[in-house]
């Protein structure tokens, strides 16, 4: 079955342009993964290739897509871990025979990029990064010998693989200006940016004033800061609430006082509610987009962000929250006092949000699509629909 591409939400049908997804690895839900739902509504016919496929860590209304995994899916262990298996990636991305396609739109931030396509298939490659663990944090990755383990034996190696495979890639689209500036500096490419889509149909203000309480909804890693999020609200003594799981939680109720409260898990539903009626939302991480921030605009709540990375992108400073300039809890704490001698405007967070809405996405992805297929030489075969939907975006 085949998809042909029109410029709006969810839109397609059958008998035009072949199209191929690729993904990382296929085991759990989380952003990336929140992509591929959106992807999949602009090409639902569209098979999607990835490293290891395990269902059971998907929602069950997305457990009917087509995914066709590599050779690594019999390998024992590779579906419950699959992160020993980085060093053998780029092998399973190359292994995929992907000349029946028109095009192939790789979504990566490791090795899913690098599949090979014939001259007149476009590798149109929407990047949430270049591999971190081999560029930017390199260095803090692999720190001990743990790190040095899992990485440092391979990664000149594979530092090697996916320089040679971004030239692979014929066009490039990153999820925010800081992914641009990393495909630039680590790539020597340009990329058009498109970010990644929020639901915001899902969070609405609730039209009723906000309550006492901060709020920060993250998974509990290092490089999140909730540290700094926790000791600011304890030295200022502000109910903060912690939405989240992960290996920092020991470490963080060890630095809080009593005026945090540690939430754990929370389903979607929970989290919307919560949004909606704290007075804001904490964000001290340095994030290559941050869809949070984005729900809680969505939900009215202004936020309290660390001014580096994917914030500066989505929040207005002074309009729709607080950009703070030094990562450190000190300049968070003072960021919130400032933030609660302000108002805010409800209806304008909502509206900052719903210029990342998800059909925004879709479109702006079917016409990339369209412009892609339209730069091939055989431009003349494109169907009329198709060549109508390009001009969303434009590659140079």
């Amino acid at each position: 079955m085949v998809t042909n591409v029109l410029p709006g939400p969810g839109l397609a049908v059958h008998g035009g342009p072949r199209i191929a997804l690729t993904t990382e690895w296929l085991t759990a839900f989380g952003g990336a993964e929140r992509c591929l739902v959106e992807f999949q509504r602009v090409f639902p016919d569209a098979p999607i290739y990835t490293s290891v496929y395990e269902p059971r860590g998907l929602p069950a209304e997305h457990r009917g897509w087509t995914v066709r995994p590599s050779f690594l899916q019999r390998m024992p262990l590779a579906r419950r871990n699959h992160r020993p298996f980085f060093p053998l990636m780029p092998l399973a991305f190359e292994s995929f025979d992907l000349s029946e396609y028109d095009l192939v739109l790789t979504t990566s931030s490791a090795a899913a990029k690098g599949v090979i396509t014939p001259p007149d298939v476009p590798n149109l490659c929407y990047c949430y990064t270049p591999p971190r663990y081999l560029w930017d944090q390199y260095h803090q990755q692999t720190k001990g010998l743990r790190g040095k383990a899992f990485i440092g034996v391979a990664a000149h190696w594979l530092r090697v693989w996916d320089r040679a495979a971004a030239d692979r890639v014929d066009h490039f689209l990153a999820i925010s200006e800081t992914v641009a500036s990393r495909i630039r500096r680590y790539y020597r490419r340009e990329a058009a940016v498109v970010h990644p889509p929020v639901d915001t149909q899902r969070f609405r203000p609730n039209g009723l004033p906000s309550e006492d309480f901060l709020l920060v909804v993250s998974r509990l890693v290092p490089y999140k800061r909730v540290d700094q999020a926790v000791i600011a609200a304890t030295r200022l003594g502000v109910p903060l609430k912690v939405v989240g799981v992960g290996p920092e939680m020991q470490r963080l109720r060890a630095l809080a006082g009593r005026n945090v409260t540690f939430l754990g898990w929370r389903d979607d539903a929970e989290v919307a509610d919560l949004y909606a009626r704290c007075r804001a939302f904490v964000f001290p991480g340095l994030d290559d987009f941050g869809i949070a921030p984005v729900e809680a605009m969505a939900s009215g709540r202004p936020v309290v962000a660390y001014g580096r990375g994917g914030a500066t992108e989505t929040v207005i400073d002074g309009v729709t929250g607080i950009l703070y300039d030094e990562q450190t809890d000190a300049a968070l704490a003072g960021a919130i006092e400032e933030l609660m001698s302000r108002s805010f405007d409800a209806a304008a967070c909502r509206a900052q949000a719903e210029r990342f809405d998800s059909s925004i996405f879709r479109t702006r992805i079917a016409g990339a699509v369209a412009d892609a297929l339209g730069a091939r030489p055989r431009d003349a075969e494109l169907p009329p629909a198709v060549v109508a939907s390009s001009g969303v975006l434009s590659f140079g």
